[in-house]
């Protein structure tokens, strides 16, 4: 195999991972049914990749890289001007990557614990604080809670048109917006 056909066949594993995870979970996708969907056989999807863990992992690195850069860029900011940046930067991530991040919020928790999964160990406390703009009333910790886990599943939802087919990502994206700032009293 060339090894542009090597990285096109890997490119197709992780988009099919990324879509039957979403639709069906992580847990009630088999390697096989990835293989199947991609067309190529299951040692091949291993050659790629020595398990499942090792695509979920793939497919959650960007994501968490992602957070990880966004609460590091907000990290100076103070008040409304962390919360609004904090939200934009939020949403912006929940759209592009709504997938993966369904799978943050529905799947994952529910897996076994196990280290090489544990992924954002400490970006939801750090949201969290960015969200309620550093504040410890535990009301606008509630809140804060409320807006992540609403735009993730917001975000998700529109992956499977949930929402309806005349929802644009821009429309998506401005209505997370509103919604996550009126949630925080901003």
């Amino acid at each position: 195999m060339s090894p542009r056909s090597s990285a096109a066949l890997r490119g197709n594993i992780l988009d099919s991972a990324r879509r039957l995870f979403s639709e069906r979970g992580y847990e009630a996708t088999s390697l096989q049914d990835i293989a199947s969907d991609v067309g190529c056989s299951k040692a091949s999807l291993l050659y790629h990749f020595k398990n499942k863990d090792a695509l979920l992992i793939e497919l959650l690195t960007p994501v968490t890289r992602r957070l990880a850069g966004l609460l590091d860029e907000v990290a100076p900011l103070a008040g409304e001007a962390l919360v609004r940046a904090t939200v934009s930067a939020l949403v912006d991530s929940a759209v592009e990557y709504r997938l993966e991040i369904r799978l943050l919020f529905e799947d994952l928790p529910r897996l076994p614990h196990r280290p090489e999964l544990n992924l954002v160990p400490d970006t939801t406390e750090r949201t969290l604080d960015c969200l309620t703009g550093r504040s410890r009333d535990p009301r606008a910790r509630v809140a804060a809670w409320m807006v992540l886990t609403g735009i993730a599943l917001t975000a998700g939802a529109s992956a499977d048109a949930a929402l309806g087919d005349d929802v644009s990502d821009t429309d998506l994206r401005q209505g997370l917006i509103d919604a996550a700032l009126r949630a925080l009293g901003h």
